[in-house]
């Protein structure tokens, strides 16, 4: 764990993406298997450890410190490891650190009765350096400015190897990746995934900033608002994954069995929305797929009343052939054929949107707001199917976002380099006229909009007109308005107010704006998709 806690001290305090980069290429180069494994499995959030959660070490640090001190230290530093890394108890003995691989088994054999006794002895035998790295690697959360698509980028220029290639074989291993290990730093045949059903890296696109010069060059299609996915079938097995390569199968289990041949099949996931009359129709909005996320087992209820369905967008392997070389038309014409091998009760294709030149494009744009859609893909007709974004090949054309104007209610400190700050902010509407004594009532959170510099003047307001402590929460005075962005409106019986934003984001902040001139209640909620 010394050597760990060396590099995740540097990776924190490094801002420079190079600078992370060759951190982590020289660890992996200098330390052995399968104590590099493990260290990248962590840093790519390849580790679970059920046993250990920030609950977990906050009740153990109740336990030896005045709870009211940890309470404060918490809210002020921002982060869980760190200050239980920094507030634990000095032990007796010096230390005797465990490797990383003695960790991960020491952590993996914990459940949540031993943990109690056990996680404390580990801590005991690092120092504060050392217990800020095991509790980061064993929460799962590092949050220390290295990405999973980074730390991959780190271990192909530790080999000399194609961070492409390496995105092909890594969902198909488990940590600690040891024939990703011999192929890359031993010149070893790479591994073999050719009959497990394992995801590939997607294509993705850029925003549309600027008119295409030439829109001839390229094909438009909806961009539907549901989750991208891959539903991949190889050795007599289906899984579905989500965009960032997440096993999601479990989750959506009436996709399992519908596949009929092996393949590899990129498309949005959404569930049937219904007509009048009960009939199932199109696809519904994000909400009513919202329901399904996260969860571990569907019951027969939900299966019937949001059944999902995968809307195609392209076709990266077939049958054993890699279609991804072709150009998209060639790929399109392969993926239309398709379409009476598939069960149309689970797939269907989308549909390429015709227009007559960019004018005639945006206005269908703009009358899509009622269609479950979040706007328009543009891609290249001679685009191969290429991992990440390259530049000239997709765009993403966005509908402009809906705005409502808010009144500040709560604020909450960030985490990591945001902890000292407070920029978690909780806006609402007006229930009626504010002027006749009407309440706020919440309807959104948001911490993204906003420049460094305005982020400090937030700060400054919200320190300076708190009127209430809740916490780690502030209320403030009812006086400073934002302008807030967001993509759709969904009702809700989880909030207060009956509705739900999607991706709220501060658009404006509105310093001369009058609190009582926000928005009501009700032009929110008549903004609300049927």
């Amino acid at each position: 764990m010394e050597e760990f806690s060396v590099l995740i001290d540097a990776l924190v305090y490094t801002r420079s993406r190079n600078e992370k980069l060759r951190l982590i290429a020289e660890y992996l180069r200098a330390t052995p298997d399968p104590d590099r494994g493990w260290a990248l499995a962590a840093l790519s959030d390849g580790l679970d450890f059920p046993a250990v959660k920030s609950s977990t070490i906050r009740n153990l640090m109740k336990d030896r410190i005045d709870p009211v001190l940890w309470s404060l230290s918490r809210d002020f530093v921002g982060d869980t490891a760190e200050t239980a890394s920094l507030l634990w108890p000095a032990p007796d003995q010096p230390p005797s650190p465990p490797s990383v691989s003695e960790t991960v088994e020491l952590l993996e054999a914990m459940n949540r009765k031993s943990v109690v006794t056990e996680l404390p002895k580990l801590l005991d035998r690092v120092d504060p350096s050392g217990r800020y790295a095991l509790l980061k690697l064993a929460t799962g959360g590092m949050r220390i400015g290295v990405s999973s698509r980074l730390a991959k980028t780190a271990f192909a220029q530790a080999f000399n190897v194609s961070v492409d290639e390496v995105e092909e074989y890594w969902h198909g291993l488990a940590p600690p990746y040891p024939e990703l290990f011999a192929w890359a730093a031993e010149g070893e045949d790479p591994p073999d995934i050719d009959n497990l059903p394992t995801f590939r890296p997607f294509m993705l696109a850029h925003p549309l900033e600027e008119t295409v010069v030439n829109l001839g060059d390229y094909a438009a299609e909806w961009k539907w608002d549901g989750i991208r996915v891959q539903l991949v079938r190889a050795g007599d097995e289906t899984r579905v994954y989500s965009r960032s390569g997440d096993n999601i199968s479990a989750t959506f289990p009436e996709l399992l069995d519908v596949l009929p041949f092996p393949a590899v099949l990129d498309g949005e996931l959404l569930v049937r929305g219904t007509v009048q009359g009960g009939e199932e129709g199109g696809a519904a909005s994000f909400n009513a797929l919202q329901q399904r996320l996260g969860r571990k087992t569907v019951s027969k209820k939900m299966l019937k009343e949001a059944p999902a369905f995968v809307r195609l967008y392209d076709a990266l392997l077939v049958e054993g052939e890699d279609l991804r070389p072709l150009p998209w038309t060639q790929r399109r014409a392969r993926l239309e054929a398709l379409m009476e091998r598939l069960p149309d009760s689970h797939f269907d294709l989308s549909r390429i949107v015709e227009a007559k030149d960019f004018e005639h494009l945006a206005a269908i744009r703009e009358g899509s707001r009622d269609d479950a859609i979040e706007g328009l893909m543009l891609k290249r007709k001679d685009s191969p199917y290429i991992t990440g974004r390259r530049v000239g090949y997709w765009y993403k054309w966005k509908r402009d976002p809906l705005l409502v104007d808010c009144v500040l209610m709560y604020a909450q400190r960030g985490s990591g380099k945001r902890s000292s700050f407070y920029s978690d902010f909780t806006f609402g509407c007006w229930d009626g006229d504010p002027d006749a004594g009407a309440d706020l009532l919440p309807v959104g959170k948001a911490y993204s909009g906003f420049t460094d510099e305005e982020l400090k003047k937030l700060d400054r307001h919200v320190r300076r007109n708190t009127v209430n402590r809740f916490g780690p929460v502030r209320e403030t005075d009812k006086s400073l308005v934002f302008e807030v962005a967001f993509d759709s409106v969904h009702e809700s019986k989880r909030h207060k107010s009956g509705l739900a934003m999607r991706f709220p984001r501060i658009h404006r902040i509105r310093w001369d704006k009058p609190p009582h001139e926000a928005d009501r209640v009700e032009a929110l909620r008549a903004l609300v998709r049927d």
